[in-house]
């Protein structure tokens, strides 16, 4: 078989399992627990994981199914991605001194990384992993403070606002179908125990 590098799948593949790596780092600190008794670090350690073979396979599959080289980066790609990484940073960092829950677990990497994202989605190329990357900050900021509904709605709006082609019925119409099938396989058959609704 003959190598035919397809560059954006072979990026790709390379930065889920660095974002995997990293997520397994920081996963550390919670405890793992058992199968039959599940600590708060045993499902996302099982995300990570698969995410990592994720990685692995869309490498491997990339050094077959090309070629495609990566797009050229325009100057407004590289500026808001600099300014998304320095704006992100310096959010994190301050946000403690902002609010107190702020200075709680992970809520300041969570707002810095929403703040981030958002500044990355201005450019045209970065906007769907920057909205993306933002409705997944927008669900771990709201689930604790404002309940499992907010939460999914927030990250399904954001998300929403990725695809510029999107309507505002269609857009309802999927906000309505995923909370009631995310209440049903997590609330319903699970049994997950959280916030339904905001604890104020």
């Amino acid at each position: 078989m003959q190598l035919r590098i397809n560059t954006k799948d072979v990026v790709s593949g390379v930065f889920l399992i660095l974002v995997a790596l990293a997520g397994l780092y920081l996963n550390q600190d919670h405890s793992l627990g058992t199968a039959r008794r599940m600590g708060p670090g045993y499902m996302p350690m099982l995300v990570f994981w698969l995410q990592v073979g994720l990685g692995a396979a869309v490498v491997l599959l990339g050094l077959f199914s090309g070629p495609d080289p990566l797009e050229r980066w325009t100057g407004l790609d590289m500026g808001t991605l600099a300014a998304g990484i320095a704006a992100g940073w310096i959010t994190w960092k301050i946000a403690p001194s902002l609010a107190p829950i702020f200075g709680q677990t992970y809520y300041a990497v969570g707002v810095g990384i929403l703040v981030g994202m958002l500044v990355i989605s201005i450019s045209p190329g970065w906007r769907l992993l920057g909205l993306i990357n933002a409705a997944m900050a927008v669900f771990g900021l709201l689930l604790d403070q404002v309940g499992f509904f907010a939460a999914l709605t927030g990250t399904i709006l954001v998300s929403a606002a990725a695809e510029r082609t999107q309507t505002l019925k269609g857009t309802a119409g999927l906000l309505v179908f995923l909370l009631l099938l995310c209440y049903w396989v997590f609330i319903y058959e699970l049994d997950i125990r959280v916030n339904l609704w905001p604890q104020f």
